[in-house]
């Protein structure tokens, strides 16, 4: 049988007249892509629909990482809809920056904070620098390298340029493992080693090199060289 139309549901069973009287944190992950969907497809509403992605992506961070093209050619949601799921996630990402740039970015959480949610739905490794001031207030960020990250990629000379072009005081190096799994390799320690080598010529202070994964059994997420004790 098919089911329900949204508007032929009890008005308290409706996902935007819940949002409305109970607000966003009281409505489930299905209801608020169903919300975003605002349609489904013959035979399934929007909250069937929504149900369905998350049981075929199995996450949020899964499925935010797919691109428009991918979602696009799923039965029901088409460009329109694939569109407004992936400025609905990029928007989220962004707020969450917002709040944590105003901070003092000195600890490996606020920097997970700061960029943990863009960078853990990217599917290739990300190389960013985090420019601070003398307060260790974020100037600004840049990204260094995409891709497979190798030595020759992630040279010092690239990853201190934008510190030395903004007068930077301080930087945090950050990158992330796609896998969700943040255990440094080999090349990671090495990198770190010649990080703060080449912070020590140049007189800028390397606060830390962290590594963003994802957040699992109890786990922060993260791999932080300076609570290593490596930096």
């Amino acid at each position: 049988m098919a089911a329900l139309k949204i508007r032929e549901l009890p008005e308290g069973e409706r996902p935007r007249e819940r949002l409305a009287r109970l607000g966003a944190p009281a409505l489930s992950k299905v209801e608020l892509i169903a919300i975003l969907l605002r349609t489904g497809r013959r035979g399934h509403n929007a909250l069937d629909l929504a149900q369905q992605l998350l049981e075929r992506y199995h996450s949020l961070n899964a499925l935010a990482r797919c691109s428009v093209a991918e979602l696009s050619v799923i039965k029901g949601i088409g460009p329109a809809k694939a569109v407004q799921l992936a400025a609905a996630f990029g928007l989220a990402a962004r707020a969450a920056q917002e709040t944590v740039a105003r901070q003092r970015v000195d600890t490996p959480q606020i920097v997970c904070d700061l960029l943990g949610a863009e960078m853990r739905i990217l599917r290739k490794e990300s190389l960013r620098i985090l420019l601070l001031d003398t307060r260790y207030q974020l100037i600004r960020q840049e990204e260094v390298s995409l891709g497979t990250m190798n030595e020759s990629l992630a040279h010092p000379r690239e990853i201190f340029r934008p510190a030395l072009i903004h007068s930077a005081y301080a930087v945090i190096v950050a990158h992330n493992h796609p896998s969700g799994d943040p255990t440094p390799s080999e090349a990671d320690h090495r990198l770190t080693r010649r990080l703060a080598e080449a912070a020590g010529l140049l007189q800028i202070t390397l606060l830390d090199h962290i590594i963003i994964g994802a957040p699992q059994n109890g786990q922060p997420g993260y791999f932080s060289f300076k609570e290593a004790g490596v930096i």
